[in-house]
């Protein structure tokens, strides 16, 4: 696994900053410049070219995305302790989610506007732009020769890609999948999220603004960054002792396209949710926690919780750690798997910080907001987007992977 977020750069600090319920928003004082109606922003760090070892020309067809996913997906593959015999073949693919490159695009106009031809923009930029622009360059950093191509799939990217990934393995099309996603934290791509009145606009402090089933919430945050895990066929991971942080039992998907495309389904929920669990030959009581979806949104955590009440009733634990990241978007469904697995590993359940109670009307689910010591055997990633799409991911822990600490 590999990380680059608002909790931190390595496994270590994420999994610190998890315990201790810190978050990692704060308000942007550009925005506000700029008249966004909220200026909060997840702080995520910048990636550094020069820490990446990549060239000049390398860079011209890179982008925010592209960045971080390099270093996400570097990361993993060193964690995963994948040589180049294991990487360099057509057995080996990568996958990521993400949904927009919109600064890149904004500047290649700005080009064009201020010299009134399209010269100037260079044989970069149509490269920058489009939403391949991750996995055309991690195919190219790592040399793989399997699948290459990117999931687009609003906030359900991510968990898609882990979905497509496990297809593939089982399959037997594909032994390891470089799989991941990134959300490009520029101001660009969040403009047009801040016109529907979607963020929260409460910033004193930030870090209270997320507060995803909280009967107080206003409104989302936005986080970004880069995620990846390796996804590979469990008898080939054993052959070259890897270590195993857990198995993907089930995916889930489903459509439910409301009366706009924002809105949410809890209809639409419950079904990814029951095909997971389907697709991994599990009951609902088997399930030690949920990583929620839930964005800090009104209406769309109150459909998930009401879908999670229906399938799970009300004892199983459940925890949103966007109340910590803000929402990382086309990269949550890696990042919030990655965050689950760190809690089972070190026997803990992260919190759902700045929860005060369940609004009104919610059906009764069990928010942890505080961090508790728990055994999490096997836990369930909710992820749904924009145009009814839901994925649901069922993950099986290595009980071998104990807890230094």
């Amino acid at each position: 696994m590999g990380i680059v977020s608002c909790l931190g750069t390595d496994l270590a600090a994420v999994t610190l900053s998890l315990k201790n319920g810190q978050s990692g928003i704060v308000c942007d004082e550009h925005r506000k410049e700029l008249g966004f109606k909220s200026p909060l922003a997840a702080l995520v760090p910048e990636v550094s070219a020069k820490d990446l070892n990549l060239s000049r020309k390398t860079l011209r067809t890179m982008c925010e995305p592209a960045l971080y996913s390099i270093a996400a997906a570097k990361k993993a593959v060193a964690d995963a302790g994948l040589l180049r015999n294991h990487i360099q073949n057509d057995r080996c693919g990568v996958i990521f989610g993400n949904d927009s490159t919109i600064k890149a695009g904004v500047e290649s106009i700005d080009i064009a506007r201020e010299y009134n031809e399209t010269h100037y923009i260079g044989s970069g930029y149509i490269f920058r732009t489009l939403n391949s622009t991750i996995t055309m360059n991690l195919a190219a950093y790592f040399g793989t020769r399997g699948a290459n191509w990117t999931m687009s799939a609003a906030c359900a990217s991510g968990a898609h890609v882990i979905g497509q990934a496990l297809m593939l393995i089982r399959s037997g099309m594909q032994d390891i999948i470089i799989a991941g996603g990134a959300q490009e934290t520029n101001w660009m791509a969040m403009a047009s999220f801040d016109a529907l009145n979607a963020f929260s606009s409460s910033v004193e402090p930030p870090t209270a603004a997320s507060r995803p089933f909280d009967k107080n919430r206003n409104g989302l945050v936005p986080g970004g960054g880069g995620a990846s895990i390796i996804i590979e066929e469990l008898d080939h991971a054993l052959s070259r002792g890897a270590t195993i942080y857990g198995i993907v039992e089930g995916y889930g998907f489903s459509s439910s396209i409301g009366k706009t495309l924002s809105e949410p389904s809890a209809k639409g929920s419950v079904n990814a949710i029951k095909n997971a669990l389907k697709d991994a030959d599990i009951s609902p009581d088997k399930i030690d926690y949920i990583n929620a979806h839930a964005t800090s949104t009104l209406t769309g955590d109150l459909a998930e919780a009401t879908a999670i009440h229906q399938v799970f009733g009300p004892e199983t634990p459940v925890s949103s750690t966007k109340s910590m990241t803000g929402h990382e978007c086309w990269m949550s469904g890696i990042s919030e798997v990655i965050y689950t697995l760190l809690m089972a590993k070190n026997n803990f359940i992260a919190p759902n910080i700045n929860f005060t109670g369940l609004s009104e009307g919610c059906p009764p689910i069990h928010v942890v907001p505080r961090t508790r010591p728990a055994k999490i055997r096997r836990a369930l990633s909710n992820s749904f987007g924009f145009g009814g799409t839901n994925a649901a991911i069922a993950l099986k822990i290595n009980s071998d992977n104990e807890s230094d600490t």
